[in-house]
């Protein structure tokens, strides 16, 4: 880093998966899962160097916080104290702000051959939020999934989303377009957006329009229709509804080329499925792969966008000396059916 602080990779492996984590950001680097054949697939985006991960905007395989997704007119109110935020998205602030945990190099807390916890503390008033919180992450291998297990704790209430911005590409991170991949998206509801993406506060039915992912489709099939809320969000960009804090399968993802499939896990609220519709302008990514719009897709588990301004909402506020904890599984297996799941 430009200050002298070290960056470093730590490499995880357990036999079938093997996962590379770097201290920038927290960021997931690759992620290699056998294919139908047994042969490795690096199914995750990311960058060669630190120098590319620092000029990238794209958010790569980061840990994301101190509040993950938007945060409309960049300020929320708490205990009746409102607290300006950066405006880093037009006029809202985004994934924690101009310095966010995504551009912050994370400490090494342990680390085994299948697992690393990594810790970062946030000051009070860091980004415009209250109270100091300290965070722990840990990345493990277990079997046939990659978890990421959430913990944060802070000494003045405040608000907490934390969530994981990696990129899948299931053909593998150099392949491509995600549009002939496959989505499915256990959710009734959905949080419709206005300008700037920024959620009404309203709950709307899946059904009968192309948010409705309850079967699983093509990526691609619905994503270009003349919908309102694809149109404005460039495809899909929104957060789906699950029930909170119950672990159960959110969502899965599936490509018919090397049968890899992923099952999402996780006991958040909600889930942001983003299909990479921003990618263009990245640098290149690893070994000389060109990342462009739609080359990767996001599965964010994650409290809803703007909760802290939606009373409406699941609320994401953590009170002082309480503990914050979640869990999100992304599990791997074969699929052979090359229709689809």
């Amino acid at each position: 880093m430009p200050d002298g602080t070290q960056v470093e990779e730590l490499t995880l492996e357990n036999g079938r998966l093997s996962c590379k984590v770097i201290t920038y950001g927290g960021a997931v680097r690759s992620l290699v899962v056998p294919d139908r054949n047994g042969n490795p697939v690096d199914v995750a985006l990311g960058f060669d160097t630190l120098k590319d991960y620092r000029a990238q905007d794209k958010y790569m395989g980061a840990l994301v916080g101190r509040y993950a997704n938007r945060i409309g007119g960049a300020r929320f109110t708490l205990n009746g104290v409102e607290y300006p935020l950066a405006a880093n998205d037009g006029p809202n602030s985004l994934h924690g702000g101009a310095v966010g945990f995504d551009k912050q190099v994370w400490t090494v807390e342990g680390l085994t051959d299948r697992f690393v916890t990594l810790s970062l503390v946030s000051p009070d008033g860091e980004e415009g939020y209250p109270g100091t919180l300290t965070v722990r992450v840990t990345y493990s291998l277990e079997e046939d999934r990659l978890r990421i297990s959430y913990w944060a704790k802070g000494d003045r209430d405040t608000i907490c989303n934390l969530t994981n911005h990696s990129y899948f590409n299931l053909s593998g991170h150099d392949s491509g377009s995600v549009e002939g991949q496959y989505i499915q998206l256990r959710s009734t509801h959905y949080t419709p957006v206005g300008p700037g993406s920024i959620p009404t506060g309203e709950l709307a039915p899946v059904e009968g329009t192309p948010m409705d992912l309850r079967s699983a489709r093509k990526i691609g099939e619905s994503i270009d229709e003349p919908f309102h809320q694809l149109t404005i969000a460039g495809g899909y960009d929104h957060n789906w509804a699950v029930p909170p804090r119950e672990y159960k399968q959110i969502g899965l993802a599936y490509a018919a080329d090397t049968g890899i499939a992923m099952s999402v896990y996780s006991d958040m609220a909600g889930v942001q499925f983003y299909t990479g519709n921003f990618l263009d302008g990245c640098p290149p990514g690893k070994v000389g792969a060109i990342y462009g719009n739609r080359h990767g897709f996001c599965l964010e588990t994650q409290f809803y966008p703007d909760t802290p301004n939606k009373p409406g909402f699941p609320p994401c506020v953590l009170r002082a000396g309480e503990e914050f904890t979640s869990l999100t599984d992304y599990r791997f297996f074969h699929q052979d059916n090359a229709e689809g799941p």
